[in-house]
C-alpha cells in the first residue's frame, strides 16, 4: 500500500508548500459541516482567492473556518469570464480554490470550463476530494455491484425528460450499469411517476433525500413503490434528491412481471391505494396497465376507496 506522501499531489495545499500558481478543486459539505476535511479547511484558509458558485453561500463557510481569502463569482452563467479571472490570478502568482455551493465542483455543478482553461494555460489542478451525493447514495443503496452512469439533472419538460431517460437507460442497460440522477423538489413527484411507469416492478431503485442533513432518508425498493413512499409523508416533497436505478435483471425473484400490461389490475390498485389517494392510484394504474380510467376508478371505489373533491372533478372530466 502506498502512503499519502507517495501520491503525486497528495501533500499539495498543506502548510503553504508549493501553493502558488495552482488551482485547488475543493469538495465542500452537502449538508453536515463536519464532513469538511482537514485538508480542505487548510487549503481554503491558505489560498489567496476562492472562486464560488455563490459567494454569499461560500462566505458563510469561509467565515466558519476562519478563511480570509478573496472571493470571486464563478457560476453557471459566467464560467468563461470566471475562467479568465482565475487564470489571471494564477499568472500573477496567486493560488485559487474552486468551490460549489455543496459537493464537488464540476460534477453537475459549475467548474468544468474553469478547470479546462487552467489546464490549457499550463497550470496545475489539484483535487481536494470530499463529499459527493452520488457516492454517498451508492455506498448505502445496496444495489448491484456494477458500474454506474451519472446523468445529473434530467430536462425539466416531461417530453424531453422521458426521451432523455429512455436514451440514458438504454445505454446503461447495454453495459449493465446503474443510472444515477439528481432531482429537484418541484420535479421529484413527476420523475418518480415516470420511473414507475417505465420500470414498475421490473427494477429496484434507491432514493436519497437530504443526504447528511437532519432529515436524511433513504428509500430502497421497487420503482413501482417509490411514488407511494414519497406521498406517505407530505414533508418528503421538500429537500434535495439523488436517485439510483439498478441495472436490468436485478429485481427480486418474487417481483411481479415487468411488462406494463401484465399487471393484475385489482392487485395493483389494492397496493397503490395503500399509499396514494384514489385519483393518483387510478392514474398510475392506468399508465401501468393501459386500461380505461373509468373502469379502474370504478374498481377503486368497489374496494372501498373514498373519492375526495379532486377525485370527483377528475372523474367528471373523463
Amino acid at each position: 500500500m502506498r502512503c499519502f506522501a507517495d501520491v503525486p499531489g497528495g501533500g499539495a495545499g498543506m502548510e503553504g508548500e508549493g501553493m502558488t500558481n495552482r488551482l485547488y478543486v475543493v469538495a465542500t459539505p452537502i449538508g453536515n459541516l463536519s464532513d469538511l476535511s482537514e485538508r480542505a479547511v487548510q487549503t481554503l484558509r491558505e489560498v489567496d482567492v476562492v472562486a464560488c458558485e455563490d459567494t454569499r453561500v461560500s462566505r458563510v463557510l469561509l467565515r466558519h473556518i476562519g478563511s480570509g481569502a478573496k472571493t470571486i463569482s464563478a457560476h453557471e452563467h459566467n464560467q468563461r469570464k470566471a475562467a479568465d479571472a482565475v487564470v489571471s490570478h494564477l499568472r500573477a502568482g496567486r493560488s485559487v480554490a474552486l468551490v460549489s455551493d455543496a459537493g464537488t465542483p464540476a460534477i453537475s455543478d459549475p467548474g468544468t470550463l474553469i478547470v479546462a482553461a487552467v489546464h490549457d494555460a499550463g497550470f496545475p489542478v489539484v483535487p481536494i476530494p470530499g463529499p459527493s451525493a452520488v457516492a454517498a447514495l451508492l455506498s448505502c443503496s445496496g444495489l448491484s455491484d456494477a458500474p454506474f452512469v451519472f446523468e445529473g439533472f434530467l430536462p425539466a419538460r416531461p417530453k424531453a425528460r422521458d426521451a432523455r431517460l429512455a436514451s440514458v437507460q438504454a445505454a446503461a442497460d447495454a453495459i449493465g450499469a446503474i443510472v444515477v440522477l439528481y432531482e429537484a423538489p418541484h420535479r421529484i413527484e413527476a420523475t418518480l411517476q415516470a420511473l414507475a411507469q417505465r420500470h414498475g416492478a421490473a427494477r429496484r431503485i434507491a432514493i436519497g433525500r437530504e443526504l447528511t442533513k437532519t432529515f436524511e432518508e433513504i428509500f430502497r425498493g421497487l420503482a413501482l413503490d417509490a411514488p407511494g413512499w414519497l406521498e406517505a409523508r407530505p414533508e418528503r416533497i421538500r429537500g434535495e434528491f439523488v436517485i439510483a436505478i439498478d441495472r436490468a435483471g436485478e429485481a427480486p425473484a418474487d417481483a411481479p412481471a415487468a411488462a406494463h400490461r401484465t399487471f393484475e389490475p385489482d392487485a395493483l390498485l389494492e397496493r397503490l391505494l395503500q399509499d396514494l389517494a384514489p385519483s393518483r392510484a387510478v392514474k398510475l394504474a392506468q399508465e401501468l396497465t393501459g386500461l380505461a380510467h373509468r373502469d379502474l376508478y370504478a374498481r377503486a371505489l368497489s374496494m372501498g376507496a373514498r373519492a375526495g373533491p379532486k377525485d370527483a372533478r377528475e372523474e367528471s372530466d373523463e
